[in-house]
């Protein structure tokens, strides 16, 4: 799981691996296989960043 950041300050997890996209307009707006939408203060960078270091503590190296 990977930590972000509602709009009103509140901490809330998601699974990387349950992400299909992300968009910026201009909030990022995380969109779920389930078709749940998370918009959170995170960038995209930040977001990106944080899936990579999931991806490396749970041994899976491959390039995103």
């Amino acid at each position: 799981m990977i930590q972000v950041t509602r709009l009103d300050g509140k901490i809330y997890w998601v699974n990387p691996h349950q992400i299909e996209s992300m968009e910026e307009n201009p909030d990022l707006t995380i969109s779920l296989l389930s078709g749940k939408k998370v918009v959170v203060r995170e960038k995209p960078d930040e977001v990106i960043s944080r899936i990579v270091e999931y991806r490396r503590k749970i041994g899976i190296n491959q390039e995103l």
